[in-house]
């Protein structure tokens, strides 16, 4: 009975792998399946999901139907990778712990009025201003806007502009972009 219930397995495996569903509305594709470009990507759809998009030519022989030489022509796109480094601003100060402390002091708040205004919890300001806590990025920038200072070394030069950053245009960006021709 065991050896039944492996057999019915893999036949549904078989015939899970041979019907395909629309990648536009999950509907089973009936027929021959089609391949469209909609905004600019590539979805296997049904034939009532075909008219949304234009229909893109596929060739049967996929990639071996290249030669090598058109191969070699063909020239290959390669991504800048992103340092990490080139989005750190800085380093932050050897004594953020005793600059914390005295801006918190000179206005007069306690570590859990502190902790209220940046929205952080009090024993994460105590820890910092023990110096037990480097701040990360984002309690850093809350720190510096609610209190007043800077936390973080200057670039050599006193220039403020990055070493590196973003270099690519990001959804983000075309996002903002179509917004403002509205």
């Amino acid at each position: 009975m065991v050896a039944s219930n492996n057999y019915i397995g893999k036949m549904n495996i078989k015939v899970c792998a041979k019907t395909m569903q629309c990648e536009l509305c999950g509907a089973l594709i009936q027929g021959p399946k089609k391949t469209v470009r909609i905004e600019g990507a590539e979805l296997r759809v049904c034939a009532r999901c075909a008219r949304y998009g234009t229909e893109v030519q596929q060739s049967r022989g996929g990639v071996g139907d290249r030669t090598r030489k058109e191969q070699q022509l063909v020239p290959q796109a390669r991504r800048r990778t992103r340092d990490v480094f080139d989005l750190i601003e800085g380093d932050i100060v050897d004594d953020y712990n005793e600059r914390i402390r005295a801006a918190r002091e000179a206005k007069g708040w306690s570590q859990q009025a502190l902790a209220f205004e940046i929205k952080e919890r009090e024993i994460l300001i105590k820890k910092i201003e023990k110096g037990d806590l480097i701040p990360e990025d984002d309690v850093r920038r809350k720190l510096e806007k609610v209190l007043g200072i800077r936390l973080i070394d200057s670039l050599e030069g006193g220039t403020s502009s990055r070493a590196g950053g973003r270099v690519t245009t990001t959804m983000g960006d075309v996002m903002s972009v179509k917004k403002s021709r509205k």
